[in-house]
């Protein structure tokens, strides 16, 4: 009997234990403080940071993606500079007629492919240019391009700046080398739906390199990366940060909202919900609208906080160049600037990760390269356009300047609301609207990668797909409702290592992109001769 009540002590000590704590601390602490424990070693290896000096620590996951996008501008002859032009007239549709060959016309099945991309290539796709584009983009322009950047420039002054810059241009090419593999290995079932991105080409690509084996290792560990992506960088973390703006902006602990993340996470799951169901094809065209509106907007304010100081512009731009070779008196030198600069430009735009070329994967196209050539506008436009706009405003305004730089994201996303309200008083509300808006395009488009990896890794029936878009949508209400530090931070890493197996893809298959860039600017040649 003793030993009985003794066993049944052991059982319930540990249970009483946790419900003590949960008491004292709250469940979603407790979940967090768990979680954090269990996964732990993952996040600590994916975002380990080598010692550069006493005062400098890198992420070790920064120099493949900088390496990598480096090789590339010069393996395709800086295409990211000499193929712009080409690019931004493929989006106005000015080469539409040269998909619309028919496969017999094109020597597309005469380049040696293997079987099942030699059909794909002759399909249409899904959606537009433009469309995947803003799909894509919906993805990457966001919270980051906000917060990010006040945390860049608040830790590494206003010369990181200039280094997230010169991140977007290198990464431009890392965009335009994935997303054409993208579309050229893509499956397309029987109704017609596209199934792309790394898993496809990792596993396409590499067994006709003879490299089958590697090729379904890395291909599986990116789906389980990507669905993980999805699930808390890609959700949770964009809902929990826009509920945090909300109920701030309506009165913080005053506001109505206050405690109440679950009602405000309810209506962004229906929401969302609502377009996911739909497929690629919804999504696109709810991202084709609200994307092009966010940026005209916030890009337009910041061009009104600029010429209302246009007197200071001129200053901005020295402090960015001198701060980036000299940067007196700003903690960690030139290398920690140049380090602050690719690492958030690198949490913005996403190049070297694989995650836009599922999205640039449903293109109504023929040609890979040309949605390659698409995809490499979308650094461009995430990070030397809207991140710079977003630095300018911070050191135009004098934000700065203020010290006390933000810990986190809801602390820099209020910086950067506070800078702009300085100038228009008003638009700290229509930053609460374009931060929400931000959080939903994001989350509908990585309900979309994520779902990719489900496909691949649990087939692609009806059952499975409903399965993991009702998961995703309670994940909106967890996100918005709990403080779940440690599940944020593990997804994030999920995100990250997600570049591990998709650039080993890139370099190996290089040569094919270069390749399909061949036939594709050879048809442009042939339709202007």
């Amino acid at each position: 009997m003793k030993k009985y009540l003794l066993s049944l002590i052991t059982i319930l000590l540990p249970i009483l234990t946790f419900g003590q704590e949960v008491a004292e601390k709250g469940l979603d602490q407790q979940i967090d403080e768990w979680f954090g424990w269990l996964t732990g070693w993952f996040v600590s290896f994916i975002f380990y940071q080598i010692p550069f000096t006493d005062d400098i620590k890198v992420f070790w996951v920064l120099f493949p993606l900088i390496i990598g996008a480096l090789y590339f501008t010069i393996y395709f002859k800086f295409i990211n500079f000499r193929g712009f032009l080409t690019s931004i007239n493929i989006v106005r549709g000015k080469y539409d007629d040269i998909d619309h060959h028919s496969a017999a016309d094109t020597e597309l099945a005469m380049d040696g492919d293997i079987a099942d991309t030699i059909r794909d290539e002759s399909k249409e796709g899904e959606v537009s240019h433009f469309q995947a584009l803003t799909a894509a983009l919906s993805a990457t322009v966001g919270l980051g391009n906000i917060a990010g950047v006040a945390i860049a420039v608040s830790i590494g002054g206003a010369g990181a700046t200039f280094w997230m810059i010169i991140a977007g241009l290198l990464g431009m090419a890392s965009k335009f080398v994935e997303c054409t593999l993208g579309v050229k290995y893509r499956d397309i079932g029987e109704d017609g739906t596209v199934y792309g991105g790394p898993m496809y080409y990792l596993t396409k690509g590499l067994k006709a390199k003879g490299l089958e084996g590697l090729g379904k290792v890395l291909a599986v560990l990116f789906a389980i990366f990507v669905i993980g992506g999805s699930f808390g960088g890609g959700n949770m973390f964009q809902v929990n940060q826009a509920f945090q703006l909300v109920e701030n902006i309506t009165g913080g602990e005053a506001s109505i909202l206050h405690g109440k993340g679950w009602l405000f996470g309810l209506v962004m799951s229906v929401l969302v919900g609502i377009v996911i169901i739909g497929g690629i094809k919804k999504i696109a065209k709810v991202t084709d609208k609200i994307v092009p509106f966010m940026v005209v907007i916030y890009v337009a304010a910041s061009l009104f906080v600029i010429f209302a100081n246009i007197s200071m512009v001129g200053d901005a731009f020295a402090q960015i160049f001198n701060g980036a070779f000299s940067p007196e008196g700003i903690a960690g030198g030139a290398i920690g600037v140049l380090i602050q600069g690719f690492r958030r430009a690198a949490f913005s735009n996403e190049a070297g990760i694989g995650s836009s070329s599922i999205a640039h994967s449903a293109v109504k196209t023929k040609y890979a390269a040309s949605e390659g050539m698409v995809a490499l506008l979308e650094p461009f436009i995430d990070t030397v356009v809207v991140c710079t706009m977003t630095a300018l405003v911070l050191i135009i305004t004098g934000a700065l300047a203020a010290g006390g730089g933000p810990s986190n994201d809801a602390e820099a996303i209020l910086m950067t609301s506070g800078a702009f309200g300085s100038v228009i008083s008003w638009f700290p509300y229509v930053l609460t609207v374009a931060v929400v808006l931000f959080a939903f395009s994001t989350m509908i488009s990585w309900s979309y990668y994520g779902f990719q990896g489900w496909a691949y890794l649990f087939g692609r029936s009806k059952r499975a797909e409903y399965t993991y878009k009702i998961v995703f949508c309670i994940f909106v209400i967890i996100g918005a409702a709990a403080s779940l530090g440690s599940v944020i931070g593990f997804s994030d890493a999920m995100i990250f290592a997600m570049m591990v197996p998709n650039m080993i893809g890139l370099v190996l298959l290089a040569p094919r992109v270069k390749e399909e860039l061949t036939k594709y600017m050879n048809a442009i040649k042939g339709k202007e001769s």
